[in-house]
């Protein structure tokens, strides 16, 4: 018997079958028994089993182990008009309508029919919870919202003190003249064609948490939390324009400021959610790339962080990382940045991959345990190719595109395969399109 059918065997002995029900996933809640922070991945942007097996996954964690919030891959003001629709705290009258905030590209990965079905339950199990629990929260951690945040601002100043208001637009009319085009200021700022922000940036964010005394005590738990956002907004603004001056010096960089922005504010988050009683319990949704220990990967070895490292490295064993695969089907990915969202071919993952080995096993779909000392993830502990698909997918440069080599063990606790998946359904993608060309800065678009 040769090595490699040894470990396909080893494999399918050790893998547990998914049949598609919330059961399922009995092994996996055993494994993270009591950590904080539970990270679940996705090899790409577009497929609807990695957001149906999340939300199963989710509700778990929320129903069983008391998990408080879900941080996403997303902006914060968009995510955040998400949060106060499954909190019960705006008038928008549905979960499809809480998601029109995601109008940019690529608005597919959240304004679409996996998250809109997961937004309605977890309104539902808001408006269900006794009045003395705390309701689950829906937070975004990404930087892309540079202006929409300096709105946010200026907006919450507005309400609370107008002459601070008008100091911060005169220290955000720095950025006023690039038109919103933040590659335009960070190409600019980078080459010294135009004066930095950076200084007017920091000095807002500093202000503003010098008045926390003054404004987040005035009327109770709405009126923290209303800093909160405003306070995140502004530290988002700062990490922003340090990532947008950063694109043109190379792509490791900036992808550690987005990845360090993302950890930063999930520490944020935990911290906020903590002074409201118990210790906050958080799953986080992105990338497999952002969630998956990066030092097990090439990219961590060219000197990249992620978010799994950074979340890893200061919570230990409160932490879970969980990654996803798949070998064939459709994806709803673009061609290009900015581009229209399509429903693409998937090929079948190249012969030296993980997602291969994985075909090889004839389960449908399994969850492989990687915490556990047994002849199967030990044969995976060899460096393999693995896919990443994030909103562009480019089949005809595919393994210079979407391959990254890792060692699968050390990347992840567990891992889902799903051998034959299809493209997540958009809803009303097609307007507000950024037509902007894709920068090389973007690795793997994601």
């Amino acid at each position: 018997m040769s090595d490699a059918t040894q470990l396909i065997d080893a494999l399918h002995e050790a893998a547990h079958p998914l049949t598609g029900t919330a059961q399922d996933y009995d092994p996996l809640m055993d494994l993270i028994g009591n950590a904080r922070f539970v990270l679940i991945g996705e090899a790409s942007h577009g497929t609807h089993e990695f957001y149906e097996q999340r939300t199963l996954i989710t509700k778990r964690l929320i129903q069983e182990k008391g998990f408080t919030a879900i941080a996403v891959e997303a902006d914060w003001p968009d995510a955040y008009r998400v949060n106060r629709y499954v909190r019960g705290i705006n008038d928008i009258p549905t979960p499809a309508e809480a998601l029109t905030g995601f109008e940019d590209f690529p608005a597919w990965m959240w304004h679409n029919t996996d998250v809109v079905n997961f937004i309605g339950w977890l309104r539902q199990y808001n408006d269900a919870l006794p009045q003395d629990r705390n309701k689950v929260g829906f937070y975004g951690l990404d930087l892309y919202s540079m202006y929409t945040s300096i709105s946010e601002v200026i907006a919450y100043l507005d309400k609370v003190d107008p002459e601070a208001a008008q100091q911060a637009r005169c220290r955000y009319s720095c950025l006023e003249h690039f038109e919103e085009d933040t590659e335009a200021y960070g190409y600019a700022a980078a080459f010294g064609m135009s004066e930095s922000c950076e200084k007017e940036v920091i000095n807002q964010l500093m202000e503003l948490q010098r008045r926390i005394g003054d404004y987040a005590g005035r009327d109770g738990q709405v009126a923290e939390d209303e800093f909160f956002y405003a306070q995140q907004n502004a530290r988002l603004v700062k990490n922003a324009e340090e990532y947008y001056r950063s694109m043109f010096q190379g792509q490791v960089l900036s992808w550690n400021i987005r990845d360090r922005h993302m950890a930063e504010t999930l520490d944020h988050l935990a911290a906020h959610l903590d002074k409201q009683g118990n210790p906050s319990k958080i799953v986080v949704w992105a990338h497999n790339t952002h969630l998956g220990y990066v030092r097990a990967t090439d990219m961590g070895i060219a000197g990249e962080l992620n978010v799994g490292q950074l979340v890893r490295d200061k919570y230990g064993d409160d932490t879970v990382l969980v990654g996803f695969t798949t070998y064939t089907g459709t994806v709803t990915a673009a061609s290009l940045w900015g581009g229209v969202p399509e429903l693409k071919q998937v090929r079948p993952a190249l012969s030296d991959s993980y997602e291969a080995l994985f075909h090889e096993v004839g389960l449908p779909q399994f969850l492989l345990n990687l915490r556990k000392e047994n002849q199967a993830v030990t044969g995976l502990e060899k460096p393999r190719l693995e896919r990443a698909i994030g909103v562009i997918y480019q089949p005809e440069t595919e393994r210079k595109s979407h391959y990254f080599y890792a060692r699968l063990p050390d990347q992840f606790d567990a891992v889902i395969h799903i051998d034959d998946s299809r493209g997540v359904q958009p809803i009303d993608c097609t307007s507000h399109l950024d037509t902007t060309e894709l920068p090389e800065t973007f690795p793997f678009a994601v």
